[in-house]
């Protein structure tokens, strides 16, 4: 026999998420009688869902179906170095030059 309330659906927490990041309401305001549960039970499963990873598998499942589909446009793509490490190209950081650390001085805005 379990305690407590039982899981809130994952479809409704889903639909309360995407809700409340797309209209940019406090979670606290999300409406209960709408997706059936409250914006603090949303968070947390956010929360849980960020953790577990689910939100890198489904990027990854979506951008895989578009491929197939034929549906990718990528003539407006960019990629740089902080969104992928230049693993064999860029210097390492044994190679890389020390930057000494300097005093700046203090300017004081009125």
């Amino acid at each position: 026999k379990k305690l407590g309330r039982p899981r809130a659906d994952d479809r409704a927490a889903l639909e309360a998420i995407v809700f409340v990041l797309r209209s940019g309401i406090p979670w606290e305001m999300l409406p209960r009688k709408q997706f059936g549960l409250s914006g603090m039970t949303a968070w947390r499963r956010l929360e849980e869902w960020t953790r577990a990873g689910v939100w890198e598998q489904l990027q990854a499942r979506l951008l895989d179906e578009l491929g197939l589909r034929g549906k990718m446009d990528f003539s407006r793509a960019s990629i740089d170095s902080s969104s992928v490490r230049a693993s064999k190209r860029g210097p390492s950081r044994a190679q890389a030059r020390r930057i000494e650390r300097r005093r700046v001085a203090k300017i004081i805005f009125s």
